[in-house]
């Protein structure tokens, strides 16, 4: 899976919001870190299932705000990072007491394979305890062009890596973008990145364990010009909740 960079739209911050914020509260994000969207552009209300097997929806979560990211559970390049960096980020959140205003969430781009029950182990072997989403090929593709998150269905490597899972030999990957969005309380994208974490080396043995030799560079050597780090990622989730959140230490 090659991780597909994207040029970032021109930020869009409206002057009364970055007059009005206050000491406690976080700035805008910078431009080199993502696109900041004004309100007025609604999420998609489109079908889906969780890893329990319940019908979900992104309205399922208005009210809160929304950290969304999209992922496959046979990743070897970039999901196994951002299952990290939610990791941090859920943890800051927690911290701060915000945990129900903020609900993380990630959604498959590999409808074929992501069924719930899939889903369901990848949280449970690998620490992802938010929710996750899959579909039809056809409702998952609905669902992210409204996003403009690309992917698409690539050849395996040679030899091909045995799935975590069955321990068979995986068929084929997925190319597809990176980043996260976050969505406001009222179903509105706001803000939008299409890079990588950048983790610093750090990652946990399980997660670690997921990665090909690509993987293993974009954790070791994430480019600045193309990653974001968890403070920023933290940053651009406190400018939207209007609240500080700690940054991890360790």
């Amino acid at each position: 899976m090659r991780h597909i960079a994207r040029s970032l739209f021109a930020v869009l911050v409206l002057a009364a919001v970055a007059a009005g914020c206050a000491s406690s509260k976080s700035g805008p994000p910078a431009a080199n870190v993502g696109t900041i969207i004004p309100p007025g552009h609604p999420v998609p209300d489109t079908s889906l299932v969780d890893q329990n097997g319940q019908a979900s929806s992104l309205a399922s979560f208005k009210g809160r705000y929304v950290v969304l990211a999209q992922f496959l559970t046979l990743c070897q390049e970039e999901c196994p990072l951002t299952t990290a960096a939610f990791q941090n980020m859920k943890a800051a959140v927690d911290k701060s007491g915000l945990s129900s205003k903020v609900a993380f969430v990630e959604v498959t781009v590999d409808p074929e394979r992501d069924n719930p029950a899939r889903l369901l182990a990848y949280q449970k072997e690998f620490g992802a305890d938010w929710t996750l989403l899959t579909g039809t090929t056809a409702d998952i593709s609905a669902f992210w062009k409204a996003f403009g998150v690309f992917y698409q269905k690539v050849p395996e490597g040679s030899p091909p890596a045995d799935d975590w899972l069955t321990h068979q030999p995986l068929t084929y990957d997925i190319d597809h973008s990176n980043g996260f969005v976050l969505i406001d309380p009222s179903g509105d994208e706001r803000f939008i990145t299409q890079e990588l974490p950048n983790l610093h080396g750090q990652l946990s043995p399980q997660l670690k364990s997921l990665l090909d030799s690509e993987g293993i560079s974009n954790l070791d050597s994430a480019d600045p010009g193309q990653s974001y780090t968890i403070p920023q990622a933290l940053g651009a989730l406190s400018w939207l909740v209007g609240k500080k959140l700690p940054v991890p230490t360790g």
